[in-house]
């Protein structure tokens, strides 16, 4: 991608102003756990609402709660803590949440800025495994103790969480310093997650609508899928109405929308989009920094 381009996404990013020129590819400079911790002294997990999330948990719940574009943080009933694309400090994070004290294993689903994120930082944080494609994760530099790069249909266990990759239908380039070249970051993927006595999760990534969700579907059963729907880079409402035909979940959470200008999809017009087709799914839309059962 055009480095003066990916100049646009960060100062559009952060400065709020508005234009249709943006790129992946690029990590922007994360903060340091440190700097991310000593934004506020709230931090999500503690407190009242981190008691109602104990309790969740103590009670068979799985919880989940997005941070904003595709980063999720899911906290299972077996007590394993996952980190989906954890960008953490993208333009829609909780203002002034700390980062997870305790993660056990972060999915990154490829390699552009926007997914990888703080990968890096929060596995040297929390000592997390990484898992995502054997180019990528080898590409990030982390010890050989956490460096879990597979492919699809590599299948990994995290406590009461059976991770699977499966495909997804985009790009991937990772740019480990701003100014040198992007290098191949193999295979885009997604990823289910079974977890045990509960639901079946479907991390889609940065991809379009395929045939093959049919397959994932029919393999795997999820029951809540995590769906991009902004457009431009991935699905927009009406694909990810279909995908959600073609998963038979009965939820669907948007993510990946209202990030960046050119990112025009909705929940609400995701709503529509489903009444459409006829779907019985139901539209679960996030509020970020807000742990929800499932």
């Amino acid at each position: 991608m055009m480095r003066t381009n990916l100049k646009a996404v960060v100062v559009g990013a952060v400065l709020g102003v508005t234009g249709a020129a943006f790129a992946q590819g690029t990590p922007a400079a994360p903060a340091s756990p440190k700097a991310a911790a000593a934004t506020s002294k709230a931090a999500p997990g503690k407190g009242a609402a981190g008691a109602k999330a104990g309790a969740e948990a103590a009670s068979g719940k799985t919880e989940v709660t997005w941070w904003g574009h595709a980063a999720f943080v899911v906290k299972t009933p077996g007590g394993a803590v996952l980190a989906f694309d954890p960008w953490l400090t993208n333009p829609k994070a909780p203002q002034g949440a700390t980062w997870p004290e305790a993660v056990d294993a972060i999915l990154v689903s490829h390699g552009h800025f926007d997914h990888v994120g703080e990968t890096k930082a929060l596995a040297q944080k929390t000592n997390a495994k990484v898992y995502g494609s054997f180019e990528l994760v080898g590409l990030l530099g982390l010890p050989e103790a956490q460096n879990q790069g597979g492919n699809v249909g590599g299948t990994f266990q995290v406590k009461d969480a059976t991770i699977h990759i499966v495909e997804a239908v985009h790009s991937s380039s990772y740019q480990a310093d701003p100014k040198g070249p992007s290098q191949y970051a193999g295979s885009p993927v997604g990823f289910v997650v079974e977890i045990a006595n509960g639901p079946t999760l479907y991390h889609a990534g940065d991809t379009g609508a395929f045939q093959s969700m049919a397959l994932i579907a029919e393999q795997f059963k999820p029951t809540v899928a995590l769906l991009p729907i902004g457009g431009h880079y991935t699905m927009d409402p009406a694909q990810a109405a279909i995908a959600a035909r073609l998963l038979k979940v009965k939820t669907v959470v948007p993510m990946h929308y209202g990030t960046f200008p050119a990112l025009t999809g909705t929940p609400d017009a995701l709503t529509a989009e489903v009444k459409k087709v006829k779907g019985t799914v139901k539209v679960l839309a996030l509020e970020p920094g807000k742990s929800t059962p499932l």
